[in-house]
């Protein structure tokens, strides 16, 4: 008996929610419909403040040519953009905080949209391994956020964020000069290593590049046709020596002077 009456007020429950459900989405409906369009504007910004992301953007998106060159258009504008960002769409959200910056350079919202649209790419930004353009995109836009609003209060997180992303950038340029090496192409890993050493001087991968950087040239004078083993056995013992300038004490030191001492050999022979 008392789980029939829990059934029956679990449904009659259901009955309430679902009849205040459809109300709310028919007062939706005819509010897009509505021609009133301040009232259109106040229940968008109701809906803005609960959060409601993709009913105030709809709204809003009907409003934008109602109210364009008002003094109502840019938090128009920027609570579009903003709809877009909190619904995932980082592309969208970005280009309409471009078009907001480019528009309303003397709005309240115009850091915050700066900001923004360097925080979409931020967010677009994959992981090490996949292509980084937008990792690159974000350093600029920030960077270039930086230049514009010198005395913003959000430097030090712009620069956590600058680091983050360039450390992005070192990671991708390591990745990429192991796999070369990984699958032998060591003639391509010796250009990848040389062009990550040269970008990311500071890099923490320093000393295992410069290794590897030993470790490719011997890999391929040994497997070089004999008329170009002799230069590029030479450019092993090169890199060697510059390796033991840099580190002296280095762990990989062993290998790297077995190395050395093979191309040596084969030169003396020769």
């Amino acid at each position: 008996m008392t789980k029939h009456r829990d059934t029956k007020g679990i449904l009659f429950l259901f009955t309430i929610l679902a009849t205040i459900f459809m109300v709310s989405c028919s007062g939706y409906e005819k509010l897009l419909k509505s021609k009133d369009y301040e009232y259109k504007y106040k229940k968008a910004l109701e809906y803005y403040e609960k959060k409601e992301h993709y009913r105030y953007t709809t709204l809003l998106e009907q409003l934008s040519p109602i109210y364009k060159g008002t003094f109502r258009s840019d938090t128009i504008e920027y609570y579009i953009a903003q709809g877009y960002y909190y619904q995932g769409d980082y592309l969208l959200a970005g280009h309409s905080y471009d078009k907001f910056r480019q528009t309303f350079q003397r709005s309240a919202f115009t850091e915050d949209a700066e900001f923004m649209y360097a925080y979409c790419f931020y967010k677009s930004s994959p992981r090490p391994e996949l292509d980084q353009a937008s990792t690159q995109e974000a350093i600029e836009a920030f960077v270039e956020f930086l230049t514009r609003f010198p005395n913003t209060n959000r430097r030090t997180e712009v620069n956590g964020l600058l680091t983050e992303l360039r450390e992005k950038l070192v990671e991708k340029s390591y990745l990429s000069s192991k796999l070369y090496y990984k699958i032998g192409d060591y003639k391509a890993a010796i250009v990848a290593i040389q062009n990550s050493l040269k970008d990311f001087p500071n890099s923490k991968y320093r000393e295992e590049l410069s290794y590897l950087l030993v470790k490719s040239s011997y890999l391929l004078a040994e497997n070089s046709i004999p008329n170009k083993q002799r230069e590029r056995y030479q450019n092993t013992i090169d890199q060697y020596y510059t390796f033991v300038g840099e580190f002296p004490e280095s762990p990989y030191l062993p290998e790297a002077k077995k190395m050395y001492e093979s191309s040596m050999k084969v030169l003396q022979i020769n």
